[in-house]
């Protein structure tokens, strides 16, 4: 049962007070619904083989030390203080996982050539159908292989957003960034970064970049608003991952 915000200030000021477990395990069970949306939004870029369930408990010793470490005095919604340290514990956990094996880093590399040899053939874009053959494999199998490559580059994005969340014994939110100051590089740095991304992407392809990364609304929730089902999204996304993926090899390749 949901306590009001009311009940809710009161169980903590309790809890700070006392340290009672039976209360601790009231805050628990109100806040698990963040736990279980850290876990479905980081287990949809994963394999199936990957549970959900694992990601749940990995959250929720995240959880229990976000509620251990809150301090009610620094103003700081709870809501806002938990979220990286729930979803830090789940990183943590899918770090130590080896769910990406060997073979499909092998097949990861093999689609990665035929993508560049039939680019450097046409002089465009391979269609999925030249991929497939090139690959001798089925539409259905490349769609899979897709979704894999896509799996296996989220720990390493992963990683580096979790490098950069608060330390655990260093208090959440410390500062607070000035948003009215302007800092041109960054702002010109951001705008070629996204002109480099999106190039050559269809209106279609763009929406779905925006609506995920930018919105944060889910496979299903795009696939309302384009007229898509969700699996569609799903492979439009896992696709586009990796033809941004090659794009980017491709730049800091000549960079070098």
């Amino acid at each position: 049962m949901a306590c009001t915000r009311e009940e809710l200030e009161t169980l903590w000021r309790q809890y700070k007070t006392t340290g009672e477990q039976e209360i601790r395990n009231i805050l628990m069970e109100q806040y698990l619904p963040l736990v279980r949306y850290a876990a479905d939004r980081i287990g949809e870029k994963l394999p199936h083989s990957v549970d959900v369930q694992d990601l749940m408990s990995a959250g929720i010793f995240g959880l229990a030390d976000a509620i251990d470490r809150f301090d009610l005095d620094r103003g700081v919604k709870f809501e806002t203080y938990c979220t990286s340290r729930i979803r830090g514990a789940i990183l943590d956990e899918l770090r130590k996982m080896d769910w990406v094996p060997r073979l499909v880093r092998a097949r990861i590399h093999q689609l990665e050539r035929a993508y560049q040899k039939l680019e450097r053939q046409h002089g465009r874009l391979p269609s999925d159908n030249e991929i497939a053959r090139e690959l001798g494999v089925s539409l259905q199998q490349l769609d899979r292989l897709y979704k894999e490559i896509n799996a296996a580059g989220t720990d390493r994005v992963n990683r580096r957003a979790l490098e950069k969340e608060v330390a655990p014994t260093q208090p959440a939110l410390e500062t607070v960034e000035d948003k009215r100051a302007h800092d041109p590089f960054h702002s010109a740095q951001k705008r070629e970064l996204v002109e480099f991304l999106t190039k050559g992407l269809s209106r279609k392809e763009r929406l779905i970049l925006l609506l995920y990364y930018y919105e944060e609304l889910t496979f299903k929730e795009i696939g309302a608003a384009l007229g898509l089902s969700e699996s569609r999204v799903s492979q439009l996304h896992s696709k586009l991952i990796f033809r941004l993926r090659l794009q980017l090899k491709k730049k800091s390749t000549v960079l070098v």
